[in-house]
């Protein structure tokens, strides 16, 4: 098994390379970071990442094309919301669509 330092940094340059615009999901991440079935860990990755960060981790959501809510600013919105609809990706009944933003490599 690889170190945890390095599988982490797998997942982080797959996120990075997520274009403006688009958003995958965790499973795919894990897919094309070469951990399939290792969704959760790209969710923990995502959770431990630096406040300070560059990584677009506002652009990974659930398969469902639901949004985490774990980010609230101080004005009680949702922080990744704002981040996608910045990007033009609006969410649709709570939903971002696949369809329309998934990135397809």
């Amino acid at each position: 098994m690889q170190d945890t330092n390095e599988l982490h940094r797998q997942i982080l340059e797959v996120i990075a390379l997520i274009p403006y615009g688009k958003v995958a999901s965790y499973g795919q991440i894990a897919k094309l970071a070469g951990l399939p079935k290792h969704a959760r860990l790209v969710g923990y990755v995502l959770k431990h990442l630096d406040k300070q960060s560059e990584i677009p981790w506002y652009r990974v959501i659930n398969s469902q094309g639901k949004i985490s809510v774990t980010r609230i600013n101080e004005r009680g919105e949702n922080v990744q919301q704002m981040l996608l609809e910045q990007e033009g990706i609006y969410l649709l009944n709570g939903k971002v669509s696949l369809k329309t933003f998934g990135w397809q490599p």
